[in-house]
């Protein structure tokens, strides 16, 4: 087969996929989307993108320039390499949940001819490329690392950041061979600016997991340290930017109401996971950061009772406005959002929960529609206390921070009379 140009299947045209098939697509390659969803491809293929990063105008560029989206397997055998980028979430048990990896290796399986590359990109636990998807690959009659090449490779999608994507963020690559590291080395530099290569595939899988569990284990650390240092009555934020002033050995990291997204709170569970069940002990520092990021909402909602208490109301019958909902800032995302747990929690204490965030239209919790605001000042003036959950850009703070209701900062951002930090 022709490797300098090779033929791209991207299997799972989310969050990951599509930006993938975006960069394949502008590279040159001749590229074709799979996914088991008609909505999804249906949405694609009329131009309108579903995935924050990717804009209607990019997914209108890929389909002039030759790109299409389809539910039918067949187009697995005429690619030269096929990228899986399905969903891992987490398992009842506590580990990922392979079912759409298996899903997608079944299909390849059936399609699977010699020569072609296989490339994992989901994230999941160290051992599954071997484990998993080798043995149901090679269902096809071939042998992986002889007849045709696998490798994982991590993806490192940051929703919503406009400095990094798929071409500028380094690649990590591991392949399942020798050979297998080269074949897929090769194919990511068509349109990635820097490849790294692993040692092998459990290493490129590790690394992915070294990565968010660093993140994981350090969010908990400052957010164990803004709850105690609200009691000690010290500004942790203000001793965050002093020790960001270090030029060496510091690197910062924020207090929240809790973490969210697909990748801090779950993947380094799925390590967690892997360690107690293969090796019959605990990831500690794992197991301890996911126990305090996960009550950073029922945090919040102390707080918020102190403060409400501290006028005179109780948290039944109280207008509680939460602005930003979603789980980072500045997208529509709101997988794993905190804010859930926060509104959920307020609701059973009898709270009348509102809330405003210009990314989303329509949110609900449990079933039933909250109450949306148009904008963050009809927020302030009905509500008993607002709350900041997330700093989207859009928003005015030093509207916020003048406020004369009473307002919980959860960000760091603000200041003001009104104004209580985390």
């Amino acid at each position: 087969m022709a490797h300098a140009a090779p033929k791209v299947v991207v299997i799972g045209l989310g969050y990951v996929g599509l930006p993938l098939a975006f960069e394949a697509v502008f590279a040159g390659l001749e590229c074709v989307g799979f996914d088991n969803s008609p909505d999804v491809t249906d949405q694609i293929n009329s131009g309108h993108s579903h995935v924050d990063d990717v804009a209607d105008t990019a997914v209108q560029r890929m389909l002039d320039a030759g790109f299409r989206a389809t539910t039918d397997s067949a187009v697995l055998s005429r690619g030269d390499v096929i990228a899986i980028c399905v969903p891992t979430p987490l398992s009842t048990e506590g580990g990922p949940d392979l079912s759409a990896v298996r899903a997608a290796a079944r299909v390849i399986a059936e399609h699977l001819v010699s020569g072609q590359l296989v490339v994992l990109e989901s994230t999941t636990y160290p051992g599954t490329t071997e484990e998993v998807l080798v043995p149901i690959l090679e269902t096809s009659g071939l042998t992986a690392g002889r007849d045709f090449n696998v490798a994982f490779s991590p993806e490192r999608i940051d929703p919503g950041n406009e400095q990094f994507g798929v071409r500028n963020t380094p690649k990590v690559v591991g392949g399942l061979t020798p050979e297998c590291s080269q074949r897929v080395s090769e194919f990511y530099a068509h349109f990635v600016e820097d490849v790294v290569v692993a040692k092998g595939v459990r290493e490129a899988e590790m690394t992915k997991l070294l990565e968010n569990t660093y993140r994981h284990v350090n969010i908990a650390l400052v957010n164990e340290m803004a709850q105690f240092c609200h009691e000690l009555n010290i500004d942790l934020w203000d001793s965050i930017r002093c020790a960001s002033t270090k030029p060496f050995g510091f690197q910062a990291f924020l207090p929240g109401p809790g973490v969210g997204g697909h990748c801090i709170p779950i993947d380094p569970n799925y390590l967690s996971h892997r360690v107690k069940t293969h090796l019959g002990q605990p990831f500690r520092f794992v197991e301890l950061a996911q126990e305090i990021n996960a009550g950073m909402p029922l945090y919040v909602v102390r707080r918020i009772q102190d403060l409400l208490n501290g006028i005179g109301k109780p948290v039944k019958g109280s207008k509680v406005a939460l602005l930003g909902v979603t789980y980072k800032p500045d997208i529509s995302d709101q997988r794993e959002s905190p804010a859930v747990q926060v509104a959920e929690a307020l609701m059973n204490l009898g709270a009348l929960v509102s809330y405003q965030d210009p990314f989303v239209s329509n949110w609900s919790i449990g079933g039933s529609l909250v109450s949306r605001h148009g904008d963050v000042e009809g927020a302030l003036h009905s509500a008993d206390i607002t709350v900041l959950l997330q700093a989207h850009r859009s928003y005015d703070l030093a509207l916020l921070s003048s406020s004369e209701s009473l307002v919980l900062d959860t960000r760091g951002v603000l200041s003001g009379p009104s104004v209580n930090r985390l």
